[in-house]
């Protein structure tokens, strides 16, 4: 049997009703792990210690935790995970919801000073979203940019295009999306009626209706006992009067594997080997501990990579033929479009004749019958009159072997835009599963190329580190060896002759740098363009005595050049920029007479050195010696310190985005992946991005 590696979307209605058990909770700390889990630690005054945990990846999951199971809190928190707690620090939880009937959990958190949203979207790529009370976005797991919707810093957030929600449906509504459809029964429930597979198959078993029944064999009997048992799950639901069941496959009575847990017993899973749980969350926590648990670990044997492959494969058709069919349900709903403005004077007078007949209080099912005498009559226009649909205010033509369903109070032009707009709908979701088959094609390669390293291990032995000249991008298994530094929390690098350089994030820091770090032997550069940051060139530690240190020119010009490529001079796409230097005396919080210095401003008197047409200059790598961290800076200082590294330049991806795609380069590099998480994430890549858009350098 598969397992469940995402919940459905009657598994999150169930669990939304639990989690609103822990309104008034108060968030203590946010953590971020392999970037898609998060984990909200929360002090729940009758409960004590509560652990929240949500993966946006694989598997897509989201409970509460046994204490006992959640991961050690990782060694550097990621600016993600920092600007959680800063936001959430001491939050109420006030509300948790599903957003209408899709794999959208809501979390509602309020402060004194601010509210705070989190969307967590377990669906497709999976996404976590934070973001205020008038839903403009703080910050995302992933940013997506389609036709449909954006979700980015700073934008505000759309929810996907609504679907209908089973469990909200009146019984006309339902019967009416049944005979909208043209496959089977078990199909049409998964689809028209946004119930998946495993609660479609589910609900034909408890209605007794064979799954694969045609449609149009199935009438108004089986539509009542569908329709019941949707009733039935709808009461358990919102009474929160759940049964939860954790389901394990067996082998000669031994128990293997978890395959399933949910809110309520399944008759799909009749005869399946199972526990009872008294909360869902429980279930959950076990379920997916469980599956976590037998997943091959790093060192415990050889990964079953060609089931992976398989996997990506059979996911890759699947895609595949979604793009077909989105390209096909786009071109029909446009040629549908164009039937109506190619029969303009038929669909204008039926149109005309509902609207005049409904004028007169005539029923649905009196103007349904004034077309069918027309049509007896021989008026050929009646003829393409082929029902109509009071549930939704509609009637139905037929044009060139088509069926389309009109709206009469809105003519010919406004239904044909209708017809488009749903094509260009339906096209931005071809969009999105191009973009997610792109995602699983690199799924499938790196599968393939640790299968192939795998390989190439059993027959090659380790690298010897003994002799200085280890190959550290084929270990399998690098040692992390990292202590964290007071200036990390600084722009930040050391040059090709070892001084320290550090620059400012924000106007704090830049006062900070300047008001702490700067001392008599030091220099302070700084970009003639407007909005750099201060930058500062060491001559000692903080903890040294100041002293006169002669700097070697190759460290000036890569202070420089640190701090034009971190000025506006990046992020208005320039490549070169002048910078000057000067020492600190000659640095001051004082204005002029009549002029006034903003927070982090400074005037700066006497004589300046420039660097003229300074070239901005970043790379950004993983170092594995002395230490394990990623490091960024002018390529002349980074580039020999770094196993490997990318080149950056002036572009047009976010930060965000190329720290992503940093990160993929990096991972393809490294044959220990686990090293690299641990090391390199984008968030930590992200600090040594320039501000303003950017590209890879091939």
């Amino acid at each position: 049997m598969d397992q469940k590696r995402a919940m459905t979307s009657v598994d999150l209605s169930a669990l939304a009703s639990e989690l609103r058990e822990y309104e008034g909770a108060k968030l203590d700390k946010a953590y971020l792990y392999d970037d898609d889990l998060v984990r909200l630690k929360l002090r729940d005054f009758d409960r004590g210690r509560v652990e929240l945990l949500v993966e946006t990846g694989d598997p897509k999951r989201a409970h509460v935790a046994d204490p006992d199971r959640v991961p050690d809190a990782p060694g550097r928190p990621p600016d993600f995970a920092m600007m959680l707690r800063n936001r959430l620090s001491g939050a109420d939880l006030v509300d948790v919801r599903q957003y209408e009937f899709d794999r959208i959990l809501v979390f509602e958190f309020s402060r004194e000073d601010t509210d705070t949203l989190l969307v967590a979207e377990l669906f497709g790529d999976g996404n976590f979203v934070v973001m205020n009370r008038d839903r403009e976005v703080i910050d995302c797991l992933d940013t997506v940019r389609l036709k449909s919707r954006t979700v980015a810093p700073g934008s505000v957030y759309e929810f996907p295009a609504s679907r209908i929600n089973p469990l909200d449906c009146s019984r006309e509504a339902f019967d009416a999306r049944m005979d909208d459809s043209d496959t089977d029964v078990v199909r049409t429930l998964a689809t028209q009626l946004n119930l998946g597979g495993l609660w479609a198959e589910e609900l034909c078993t408890r209605a007794g209706v064979e799954k694969t029944l045609d449609i149009a064999d199935a009438g108004d009997e089986e539509y009542a006992e569908l329709y019941a048992a949707l009733d039935r799950l709808k009461e358990t639901l919102t009474a929160g009067s759940l049964d939860p069941r954790l389901y394990w496959e067996t082998d000669d009575g031994e128990r293997t594997d978890p395959v399933d847990a949910t809110p309520v017993p399944m008759d799909e899973y009749e005869g399946v080997d199972c526990d009872a749980h008294d909360r869902f969350c429980g279930a959950l926590d076990e379920y997916f501990y469980e599956l976590e648990r037998e997943e091959p670990q790093p060192g415990s044997g050889r990964p079953d990579f060609e089931e992976e492959i398989a996997k990506y494969e059979r996911i890759i058709d699947q895609q595949e033929g979604a793009i077909e069919g989105f390209e096909r349900e786009a071109d029909e709903y446009r040629a549908k479009a164009e039937s109506l403005y190619g029969h303009y004077d038929l669909v204008d007078e039926v149109l005309a004749t509902v609207r005049e007949a409904r004028a007169n209080d005539f029923s649905w099912d009196e103007v349904e019958a004034r077309f069918e005498d027309a049509a007896e009559a021989g008026n050929e226009r009646a003829e393409h009159v082929v029902g109509v649909r009071p549930e939704v205010g509609e009637v139905t033509v037929e044009l060139d072997g088509e069926r389309i369903d009109l709206v009469p109070a809105d003519g010919v032009e406004k239904n044909a835009d209708r017809l488009y707009k749903e094509a260009k709908r339906i096209e931005s979701k071809k969009e999105g599963a191009l973009a997610a088959i792109e995602d699983t094609r690199e799924d499938l390669a790196d599968a393939k190329r640790r299968r192939d390293e795998w390989s190439a291990e059993d027959a090659d032995p380790e690298p010897d580190e003994s002799d200085g000249d280890t190959d550290w991008l084929s270990m399998a298994s690098i040692p992390v060896r990292y202590d964290e530094q007071w200036y990390e929390r600084f722009r930040w690098f050391h040059t090709s002759d070892g001084f320290l350089v550090i620059g400012g994030r924000n106007a704090d820091q830049n006062e900070e740098i300047v008001k702490k770090y700067m001392e008599s032997g030091d220099l302070f550069f700084h970009s003639q363009a407007h909005g750099g940051p201060v930058t500062l060139l060491k001559a000692t530690g903080p903890s040294e005595p100041s002293k006169d240190v002669d700097i070697p020119r190759a460290s000036k010009e890569e202070a420089a050049a640190f701090a034009v490529t971190h000025s506006s001079v990046w992020k208005e796409g320039k490549f070169a920029g002048d910078a000057y230097m000067v020492t600190p005396d000659q640095v001051s919080k004082t204005p002029e007479s009549g002029e006034y210095l903003e927070k982090g401003g400074f005037t700066i008197r006497g004589d300046r050195t420039y660097f003229e047409n300074t070239e901005v200059d970043c790379i950004v790598g993983i170092q594995c010696e002395p230490e394990t961290r990623v490091v960024g800076g002018p390529k002349r200082a980074v580039a020999e310190r770094v196993e490997t590294h990318v080149e950056l330049e002036p572009g047009r991806y976010a930060q965000n985005d190329i720290a992503k795609m940093a990160y993929r380069q990096f991972k393809e590099r490294f044959a220990d992946d686990t090293f690299l998480r641990k090391v390199a994430s984008p968030d930590l890549i992200q600090e040594f991005c320039p501000p303003g858009g950017s590209r890879i350098v091939e």
